[in-house]
Protein backbone atom coordinates (compact mmCIF):
# COMPACT_ATOMS: atom_id res chain seq x y z
CA UNK A 1 0.00 0.00 0.00
CA UNK A 2 1.14 3.25 -1.11
CA UNK A 3 2.11 5.63 1.60
CA UNK A 4 1.02 9.24 1.39
CA UNK A 5 3.09 12.46 2.59
CA UNK A 6 1.98 14.36 5.57
CA UNK A 7 1.13 17.25 2.91
CA UNK A 8 -1.22 14.63 1.04
CA UNK A 9 -3.00 13.52 4.39
CA UNK A 10 -3.81 17.46 4.78
CA UNK A 11 -4.77 18.06 1.54
CA UNK A 12 -7.53 15.19 1.52
CA UNK A 13 -8.93 16.58 5.07
CA UNK A 14 -9.21 20.29 3.58
CA UNK A 15 -11.36 18.40 1.15
CA UNK A 16 -13.09 16.36 3.13
CA UNK A 17 -13.96 19.75 5.52
CA UNK A 18 -14.86 22.02 2.87
CA UNK A 19 -17.09 19.40 1.69
CA UNK A 20 -18.61 19.02 4.98
CA UNK A 21 -18.96 22.65 5.46
CA UNK A 22 -19.88 23.52 2.12
CA UNK A 23 -22.81 20.63 2.61
CA UNK A 24 -23.48 22.21 6.01
CA UNK A 25 -24.49 25.63 4.82
CA UNK A 26 -26.58 23.97 1.45
CA UNK A 27 -28.55 22.67 4.60
CA UNK A 28 -29.20 25.68 6.77
CA UNK A 29 -29.35 28.39 3.98
CA UNK A 30 -33.23 29.23 3.97
CA UNK A 31 -32.91 29.86 7.66
CA UNK A 32 -35.55 26.63 8.18
CA UNK A 33 -35.17 24.11 10.50
CA UNK A 34 -33.77 20.96 8.94
CA UNK A 35 -36.17 18.79 10.99
CA UNK A 36 -38.73 19.95 8.76
CA UNK A 37 -36.97 17.62 5.62
CA UNK A 38 -35.70 14.91 8.10
CA UNK A 39 -36.12 11.66 5.97
CA UNK A 40 -38.33 9.05 7.18
CA UNK A 41 -37.11 5.20 6.34
CA UNK A 42 -39.69 3.75 3.65
CA UNK A 43 -40.04 0.58 5.61
CA UNK A 44 -41.13 2.58 8.44
CA UNK A 45 -44.56 4.29 6.55
CA UNK A 46 -48.09 3.91 7.01
CA UNK A 47 -49.56 3.39 3.73
CA UNK A 48 -51.51 6.57 3.93
CA UNK A 49 -48.58 9.25 5.17
CA UNK A 50 -46.75 11.35 2.42
CA UNK A 51 -43.31 11.45 4.39
CA UNK A 52 -41.36 15.01 5.09
CA UNK A 53 -38.63 14.36 2.09
CA UNK A 54 -41.35 14.20 -0.33
CA UNK A 55 -41.30 18.04 -0.89
CA UNK A 56 -38.97 19.43 -2.54
CA UNK A 57 -37.00 22.57 -0.52
CA UNK A 58 -35.08 23.37 -2.89
CA UNK A 59 -38.31 24.94 -4.28
CA UNK A 60 -39.78 26.17 -1.13
CA UNK A 61 -41.77 22.94 -0.57
CA UNK A 62 -42.79 21.84 2.94
CA UNK A 63 -44.74 18.83 4.51
CA UNK A 64 -46.74 20.14 7.75
CA UNK A 65 -46.06 16.13 8.75
CA UNK A 66 -46.88 15.08 12.08
CA UNK A 67 -43.53 13.82 12.78
CA UNK A 68 -42.24 17.36 13.39
CA UNK A 69 -43.67 20.76 15.09
CA UNK A 70 -45.69 21.18 11.77
CA UNK A 71 -48.56 18.90 12.24
CA UNK A 72 -49.90 21.45 14.68
CA UNK A 73 -51.25 22.74 11.97
CA UNK A 74 -53.45 19.27 11.10
CA UNK A 75 -56.82 18.52 11.99
CA UNK A 76 -55.87 15.85 14.64
CA UNK A 77 -53.69 17.92 17.24
CA UNK A 78 -55.38 18.57 20.11
CA UNK A 79 -55.39 22.69 20.34
CA UNK A 80 -58.47 23.55 22.04
CA UNK A 81 -60.52 26.46 20.31
CA UNK A 82 -63.61 28.01 20.76
CA UNK A 83 -66.42 29.07 17.74
CA UNK A 84 -69.68 30.02 17.80
CA UNK A 85 -69.36 29.53 22.11
CA UNK A 86 -68.58 26.24 21.98
CA UNK A 87 -65.28 24.67 23.26
CA UNK A 88 -63.54 21.98 20.82
CA UNK A 89 -61.19 20.03 21.64
CA UNK A 90 -59.21 19.85 18.22
CA UNK A 91 -60.96 20.83 14.29
CA UNK A 92 -61.00 17.50 14.06
CA UNK A 93 -63.41 16.92 17.06
CA UNK A 94 -65.27 19.94 15.68
CA UNK A 95 -65.65 17.96 11.95
CA UNK A 96 -66.62 14.79 13.14
CA UNK A 97 -68.89 16.10 15.76
CA UNK A 98 -71.51 17.47 12.75
CA UNK A 99 -72.60 13.53 12.13
CA UNK A 100 -74.27 13.14 15.21
CA UNK A 101 -77.10 14.46 16.54
CA UNK A 102 -77.95 17.75 17.82
CA UNK A 103 -80.14 16.93 20.48
CA UNK A 104 -83.07 14.55 21.28
CA UNK A 105 -85.75 15.63 18.08
CA UNK A 106 -83.01 15.05 15.92
CA UNK A 107 -83.80 13.36 13.08
CA UNK A 108 -80.59 11.05 13.08
CA UNK A 109 -81.20 10.15 17.24
CA UNK A 110 -83.59 7.27 16.47
CA UNK A 111 -83.60 4.37 19.02
CA UNK A 112 -82.78 1.39 16.81
CA UNK A 113 -79.67 3.43 16.35
CA UNK A 114 -76.66 3.28 18.60
CA UNK A 115 -74.51 6.55 18.45
CA UNK A 116 -71.30 5.35 21.11
CA UNK A 117 -70.83 9.31 21.74
CA UNK A 118 -72.86 12.27 22.28
CA UNK A 119 -72.14 15.04 19.92
CA UNK A 120 -70.68 17.04 23.20
CA UNK A 121 -68.42 14.12 23.64
CA UNK A 122 -67.13 14.43 20.41
CA UNK A 123 -66.24 18.09 20.28
CA UNK A 124 -63.55 16.72 23.43
CA UNK A 125 -62.12 14.34 21.45
CA UNK A 126 -58.74 14.79 18.97
CA UNK A 127 -56.21 12.56 17.21
CA UNK A 128 -57.11 9.70 15.73
CA UNK A 129 -59.88 8.94 18.68
CA UNK A 130 -62.16 12.06 17.41
CA UNK A 131 -61.57 10.28 13.65
CA UNK A 132 -62.78 6.77 14.76
CA UNK A 133 -65.63 8.53 16.41
CA UNK A 134 -66.30 9.39 12.95
CA UNK A 135 -65.89 6.42 11.29
CA UNK A 136 -68.56 5.12 13.40
CA UNK A 137 -70.77 7.95 12.71
CA UNK A 138 -70.25 7.36 9.37
CA UNK A 139 -71.73 3.81 9.57
CA UNK A 140 -75.00 5.04 11.22
CA UNK A 141 -75.42 7.56 8.21
CA UNK A 142 -74.80 4.98 5.41
CA UNK A 143 -78.05 2.80 7.94
CA UNK A 144 -79.86 6.25 7.84
CA UNK A 145 -79.84 7.19 4.19
CA UNK A 146 -78.15 10.42 4.75
CA UNK A 147 -75.04 12.38 3.40
CA UNK A 148 -75.53 15.07 5.46
CA UNK A 149 -74.18 16.80 8.72
CA UNK A 150 -75.30 19.61 10.65
CA UNK A 151 -73.92 22.89 12.08
CA UNK A 152 -76.30 25.24 14.22
CA UNK A 153 -79.23 23.28 12.67
CA UNK A 154 -78.59 23.34 9.33
CA UNK A 155 -77.93 20.32 7.17
CA UNK A 156 -74.69 20.51 5.20
CA UNK A 157 -73.81 18.43 2.17
CA UNK A 158 -70.31 18.25 2.70
CA UNK A 159 -69.34 15.72 0.13
CA UNK A 160 -72.15 17.76 -2.28
CA UNK A 161 -74.00 21.14 -2.80
CA UNK A 162 -72.96 22.36 0.53
CA UNK A 163 -68.60 21.87 -0.12
CA UNK A 164 -68.03 25.71 0.36
CA UNK A 165 -70.34 26.23 3.41
CA UNK A 166 -68.62 23.38 4.91
CA UNK A 167 -65.20 25.04 3.39
CA UNK A 168 -66.02 27.92 5.16
CA UNK A 169 -66.60 26.27 8.55
CA UNK A 170 -63.53 24.76 8.78
CA UNK A 171 -62.11 27.74 7.68
CA UNK A 172 -63.14 29.50 10.53
CA UNK A 173 -62.46 26.80 12.97
CA UNK A 174 -58.81 26.75 11.98
CA UNK A 175 -58.69 30.83 12.19
CA UNK A 176 -60.51 30.12 15.86
CA UNK A 177 -57.60 27.64 16.22
CA UNK A 178 -55.03 29.95 15.49
CA UNK A 179 -56.42 33.05 17.36
CA UNK A 180 -56.89 30.94 20.76
CA UNK A 181 -52.93 29.26 20.41
CA UNK A 182 -50.72 32.37 20.01
CA UNK A 183 -47.63 29.99 19.59
CA UNK A 184 -49.27 28.70 16.51
CA UNK A 185 -49.41 32.25 15.23
CA UNK A 186 -45.48 32.52 15.73
CA UNK A 187 -45.07 28.69 13.98
CA UNK A 188 -47.28 29.77 11.11
CA UNK A 189 -45.42 33.24 10.14
CA UNK A 190 -42.30 31.43 10.77
CA UNK A 191 -42.77 29.29 8.18
CA UNK A 192 -42.04 32.42 5.40
CA UNK A 193 -42.88 32.25 2.01
CA UNK A 194 -42.66 28.03 2.26
CA UNK A 195 -45.91 26.06 0.35
CA UNK A 196 -47.58 23.76 2.19
CA UNK A 197 -48.28 20.10 1.39
CA UNK A 198 -50.42 17.75 3.42
CA UNK A 199 -48.72 14.67 5.06
CA UNK A 200 -51.67 12.24 3.46
CA UNK A 201 -52.99 11.36 0.10
CA UNK A 202 -56.41 13.02 -0.90
CA UNK A 203 -58.29 12.89 -4.25
CA UNK A 204 -58.03 15.68 -6.43
CA UNK A 205 -61.69 15.94 -6.74
CA UNK A 206 -61.91 16.33 -2.71
CA UNK A 207 -64.37 18.79 -1.42
CA UNK A 208 -62.03 22.34 -0.97
CA UNK A 209 -62.20 21.58 3.32
CA UNK A 210 -59.98 18.40 3.02
CA UNK A 211 -56.90 20.93 1.81
CA UNK A 212 -56.11 21.71 4.93
CA UNK A 213 -52.59 22.58 3.90
CA UNK A 214 -54.11 25.67 1.51
CA UNK A 215 -56.60 26.82 4.51
CA UNK A 216 -53.19 27.44 6.39
CA UNK A 217 -51.44 29.35 3.55
CA UNK A 218 -54.53 31.25 3.41
CA UNK A 219 -54.41 32.00 7.13
CA UNK A 220 -51.05 33.06 6.92
CA UNK A 221 -51.60 35.66 3.87
CA UNK A 222 -54.46 36.66 6.40
CA UNK A 223 -51.95 37.27 9.10
CA UNK A 224 -49.53 39.19 7.51
CA UNK A 225 -51.71 41.27 6.24
CA UNK A 226 -53.18 42.21 9.31
CA UNK A 227 -49.80 42.88 10.59
CA UNK A 228 -49.90 39.81 12.88
CA UNK A 229 -46.36 39.78 15.66
CA UNK A 230 -44.01 37.08 14.57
Amino acid sequence: MKTRSPKQILLILSILLAGCVSGGHSQIKDGYPDVWWQAVPEAELPSWEIPPQAADRSKGEVILSKRNELGQFSNLPASEFSLDGLKYASVEGLWQSLKYPESATDERARKDLVWPYTRAEVRALSGFEAKKAGDLANANMKKLGIKWVTYKGRKIEYNGRDQEVHYELILNACRAKLRDNPELVRLLLSTGDLTFLADHRQKADSPPAYFYHEIYMRLRAELRHEGAPR
